[in-house]
């Protein structure tokens, strides 16, 4: 009996141990940000106003599941690249920030989704510097996989 005992505890322990997360796919590849089939906004070169709406909206897509989003706008009064475009935008003279303008925002999207249409409205705050700046988007994916978009942007007086 004892024997008997031994060996189903045996036999449950190994059983239990035999499961493997191996069996499922690795998620090993990045998500995309497209425009496909939306009018992708912003893009490359587009000029808004001080005390306007920049309306954000991209479509985003992984193999297996998305896990969040982030924004962020800064300066590029220094005339830096992120190199994630080959469009050339006419930019203003190198100069020294006052009051640039810096935003910085994570987004989540909702759990198990595979496609995501993202839209979220930025006001522009009315008293920053005028100038360049870039406009970025971060997307990564819940096996934590991220993209890159920058584009480069204007906002005016």
């Amino acid at each position: 009996m004892k024997k008997t005992v031994i060996s189903l505890s045996l036999l449950c322990a190994l059983c239990a141990c035999s499961s493997s997360d191996d069996d499922e796919a690795k998620d090993m590849s990045q998500p995309i940000i497209t425009d496909q089939g939306i009018t992708a906004n912003p893009i490359d070169c587009q000029v808004y106003h001080r005390g306007e709406t920049i309306p954000f909206n991209y479509f985003f897509t992984d193999d297996t599941e998305l896990g969040t989003y982030n924004i962020e706008i800064h300066n590029n009064f220094d005339h830096h690249t992120h190199s994630t475009s080959s469009v050339e935008c006419p930019m203003d003279a190198l100069k020294q920030p006052v009051k640039p303008w810096v935003y910085n925002q994570d987004f989540a999207i909702p759990t198990g989704l595979r496609q995501y249409d993202a839209k979220i409205n930025i006001p522009i705050p009315a008293d920053i510097d005028p100038g360049d700046y870039h406009f970025m988007v971060r997307l990564t994916d819940r096996a934590g996989w991220q993209q890159l978009k920058a584009v480069a942007i204007k906002i005016t007086e």
